[in-house]
């Protein structure tokens, strides 16, 4: 069990040294390609939960913009420390995110609840992924806890193809996702 968090600590280290060495430039080409071929897989009338990419990550912005413009539904995370669960809040403009916990930007003070079973597919942040949809995340388990409680949505993580890894350690709670979409298109897809 321990060797496993160690392992998994090591990957991310691996992962965030490949991804903080993109050049900014790289990194803007890189993540609106993978924001298309993220739109791509969207069904129109889906409700999509995505995230808000922080400054490291893919960013989502262009893929978010592209689904508002489309009329899918689009619902963001808002992150709840005290129990590490994610309260969910439609997002009609992206005006309305500003820097909160984790400095993730969150709709606050234009939170518009979203009920239960609403959203068909949800985007997943992550460090790392291998060829068998095996995700690595931030080790926080937001996500892996609203999967859990949430079965039979469609899970989509957004990468650049540096982060592949040969194999990421997983343990039994760890649910491989449908899809891995990089800038090179999809990198796994579930049969």
């Amino acid at each position: 069990m321990h060797m496993l968090r160690e392992e998994k600590n090591k990957l991310r280290d691996i992962m965030r040294e490949r991804r903080n060495s993109l050049t900014p430039e790289e990194k803007r080409i890189k993540s609106e390609q993978i924001c298309k071929n993220t739109f791509a897989i969207i069904k129109p009338g889906e409700t999509v939960m995505g995230f808000v990419s922080k400054e490291a990550e893919v960013n989502t912005r262009p893929f978010l913009e592209m689904l508002l413009a489309a009329g899918n539904p689009l619902v963001v995370p808002i992150i709840v420390k005290e129990d590490h669960s994610l309260r969910l809040s439609y997002l009609k403009d992206l005006n309305h995110l500003v820097p909160s916990t984790f400095n993730v930007p969150e709709p606050i003070g234009h939170e518009i609840p979203v009920p239960d079973g609403a959203v068909d597919v949800v985007i997943l942040p992550m460090l790392a992924f291998d060829k068998y949809g095996s995700r690595l995340g931030y080790g926080s388990g937001y996500y892996d806890r609203f999967l859990d409680k949430n079965p039979g949505i469609k899970t989509v993580a957004m990468a650049f193809a540096c982060q592949e890894a040969e194999k990421v350690p997983t343990e039994e709670f760890d649910v491989p996702v449908d899809y891995v979409i990089t800038e090179n298109g999809i990198a796994f897809q579930k049969k």
